[in-house]
């Protein structure tokens, strides 16, 4: 199955600060089943302890996402910013990124998690595929994009 869909994706978020974004990227996730009631709080107090922001060259993302119990069904939610926020920055006590990129997984096998993980890091190193997501305007070529560089899942 593929990580995301056009319903999952938001071009041109609005959002004050990084709570507004994860909040945002929830609801999506949340209204459309693939999460618990539980999960967008989850994901705003595991960014408190984990910063998910990646300092990568040029374009800043984010990763937000909670533990696998607060997921009914794996997906990814994505938000390009209209402007970028400021998230903490992974790794760093009190380093920050401007994020222009988010993305809030729902994982429900922690192994996937893992795996996905370190899937985005090594894509989001990838500058011209950064700049190629900014530059869309529809969220179906968006989840094409990212779904073509993800491995496909199977849901227990």
């Amino acid at each position: 199955m593929s990580w995301t869909q056009a319903d999952l994706i938001q071009i041109n978020l609005q959002a004050e600060d990084s709570y507004a974004v994860i909040q945002a990227l929830g609801k999506m996730l949340q209204d459309q089943g693939y999460v618990h009631d539980s999960f967008i709080d989850a994901v705003l107090e595991r960014e408190k302890i984990f910063a998910t922001g990646l300092p990568t060259p040029e374009i800043q993302v984010a990763i937000p996402h909670a533990d696998v119990e607060h997921v009914k069904r794996s997906a990814i939610a994505v938000g390009i910013l209209a402007d970028p926020v400021t998230f903490g920055e992974m790794g760093s006590q009190d380093g920050t990124v401007d994020v222009q990129i988010a993305c809030c997984l729902a994982v429900k096998e922690s192994e996937s998690l893992v795996s996905l993980l370190q899937n985005l890091v090594g894509i989001f190193q990838d500058t011209d595929f950064l700049h190629q997501l900014l530059e869309q305007d529809n969220p179906e070529e968006v989840a094409e994009l990212i779904n073509a560089r993800l491995p496909a899942y199977r849901e227990e």
